[in-house]
């Protein structure tokens, strides 16, 4: 059983979701935000975190996992029970468990689940289909500033008329016309600048944007020809994980039990909490990584889990 793509669907709708006798998943709304020294914008979202006092049964997941597999009540509570006894030994060994969209879980030195989430998902529905953007900084001040030098370097003056010669009266109130119609088409040329100035910069961070979303999406690696494909020389960012292990030599003894039953098995370092990972395969695109997860789950290892991690 899936418990994670359970709990995940789950998280899209309600705040808090129960797995009964481990803890609950919380979900609280942030705004979004710029970040004033890179000028990036973040979309609002649902921030994780996980309490591991929460655990009374209060249906939701069980109620949803009968619903979705077509199975009694009482059987899917059956399920989860067994689920959450598997990972707690898990995590009584020493190993991490990562549940995927969610977060890693690891046990602490005090005996407490440590929770680290993941950020590859935004759960509120409202910001679907938004991600963050960095803009150029809008220098709108400098602008501002020429203006007011302008102003400051050409003063009007009036002078007191003289009787004995009415031309200074008719000079003066020419000037001020044409000092009012050279303040307007300043103020016109600085608004005009400024909004062409946000365009621009708009359209930068849009086509920023749409490059790093087709990176994303449309950029598919070589893959390696068969003839030269070794366990020494796997490649790939997706990994089905075996086991993460603190002791070095088990992970080694690890690798030597798959690779005697078949599997390319190899090490791929040390993890964030200094756990040994150990790998089934890696694979170079999503789709055939998730048909091996699926085969290896059915076949061997109902617990194994993809890891997302590009290696150095």
């Amino acid at each position: 059983m899936q418990l994670e793509t359970y709990i995940s669907d789950l998280l899209y709708r309600y705040d808090c979701v129960t797995v009964p006798g481990f803890g609950a998943f919380l979900t609280n709304r942030v705004s979004a935000k710029v970040h004033e020294t890179t000028h990036t914008f973040y979309p609002p979202k649902k921030v994780l975190s996980f309490n591991e006092q929460l655990q009374n049964n209060d249906g939701l997941l069980a109620n949803y996992i009968a619903e979705v597999e077509k199975i009694p009540y009482s059987t899917a509570t059956d399920k989860i029970s067994k689920q959450v006894k598997s990972i707690k030994s898990y995590l009584v060994e020493g190993e991490t468990i990562q549940f995927e969209n969610i977060g890693e879980l690891i046990l602490n030195t005090n005996g407490k689940i440590v929770f680290d989430p993941s950020n590859h998902v935004n759960y509120l529905t409202d910001a679907f289909g938004l991600s963050h953007f960095s803009s150029s900084d809008i220098t709108r001040e400098v602008y501002k500033e020429t203006v007011e030098t302008v102003e400051a370097t050409a003063p009007i003056a009036l002078t007191p008329e003289r009787r004995s010669n009415n031309n200074w009266l008719k000079y003066a109130a020419t000037a001020v016309v044409f000092l009012g119609l050279c303040g307007f088409g300043a103020a016109n040329y600085y608004n005009n600048t400024i909004e062409d100035h946000n365009q621009l910069a708009q359209e930068q961070a849009n086509e920023q944007l749409n490059a790093k979303v087709q990176e994303a999406t449309f950029v598919i690696s070589n893959p390696l020809p068969a003839a030269t494909l070794s366990l020494d020389k796997q490649s790939g960012n997706y990994h089905i994980v075996a086991g993460a292990f603190r002791v070095e030599a088990n992970s080694d003894k690890k690798v030597n039990q798959l690779r005697a039953k078949g599997y390319k098995a190899r090490k791929i370092g040390a993890n964030r909490y200094g756990l040994h990972e150990v790998v089934y395969a890696s694979f170079e695109n999503r789709a055939d990584a998730k048909r091996e997860l699926y085969k290896i789950r059915r076949e061997h290892n109902r617990d194994a889990w993809l890891l997302i991690k590009k290696l150095k």
